[in-house]
């Protein structure tokens, strides 16, 4: 028996005309995000994959890179206006949403061509290479972070991106500095500081450190240092933020 992996936008079952499609096929784990479909295709080592294009963080592209040749991938796609002619050029299968019965019989008739003759996998790394350029030109750009969803205490706040200070990778979570009512406050938040960085206003937000982001709105004045470094300090906050060397040419007109 085939196992496939389904790593989809939401937490939700294959389309349910799959089973009909190809009943042998067992579906092994679903994923709900791009990191998540890589821990799980590790540990389930799939024959087929079905990869959601676009995710927040690592997208189906991303995790396609890393799955490479070891299984046979599917993409899923909603956005037909770009996608088709880039998934044609590829030889890349794919899947637009919602999905029709005959498009996936076609699809499932072709993976078991591949999988029954032992065929390689037609996704090579050149492959996906172009696939993510070319999606990275015609994909609209993507309006930047306006609200933060974090956990105060046992509670989770909406927390308005303008209202943030800074932000601040620690050993397992990332904190948000903010203002609550004008009061300084923090948040917690499960996502890592890089995948923020990438869903912030590159215009507001800037990283100043391997573990802090700063709001520029924020800062009161930028201190520097002999050694070629520097310190930020804030309105209205007591905390005191670490600008290291590769950052301080933002600051050099301060």
């Amino acid at each position: 028996m085939r196992k496939a992996l389904g790593f989809y936008e939401q937490a939700v079952a294959l389309d349910p005309g799959f089973a009909q499609a190809w009943a042998e096929l067992q579906v092994v784990a679903q994923a709900r995000n791009g990191r998540e479909a890589i821990q799980l295709f590790d540990e389930h080592q799939p024959d087929i994959c079905f990869l959601d294009v676009h995710m927040p963080g690592l997208s189906g592209v991303d995790a396609a890179r890393h799955i490479g040749r070891r299984a046979h991938l599917v993409f899923v796609t909603a956005y037909d206006q770009y996608a088709v002619e880039a998934f044609a050029q590829g030889a890349l299968d794919y899947l637009l949403k919602p999905v029709e019965p005959a498009r996936l019989a076609e699809t499932v008739a072709r993976l078991k061509e591949r999988v029954d003759a032992a065929k390689p996998a037609v996704n090579t790394d050149t492959l996906l290479q172009q696939l993510a350029a070319t999606l990275a030109q015609q994909a609209p750009a993507a309006s930047p972070l306006r609200w933060i969803r974090a956990q105060v205490g046992q509670n989770v706040r909406l927390i308005a991106v303008d209202d943030v200070d800074f932000v601040r990778s620690d050993a397992k979570y990332t904190i948000v500095a903010w203002r609550n009512e004008g009061q300084p406050a923090e948040a917690v938040v499960r996502i890592a500081l890089k995948e923020l960085l990438d869903q912030l206003d590159p215009d507001q937000f800037k990283q100043v450190h391997r573990s802090v982001i700063v709001n520029l709105r924020a800062i009161s004045h930028v201190r520097r240092h002999e050694n070629e470094t520097a310190e930020i300090h804030l309105k209205g906050r007591k905390d005191v933020l670490p600008v290291s060397r590769s950052y301080l040419h933002l600051f050099r007109q301060m």
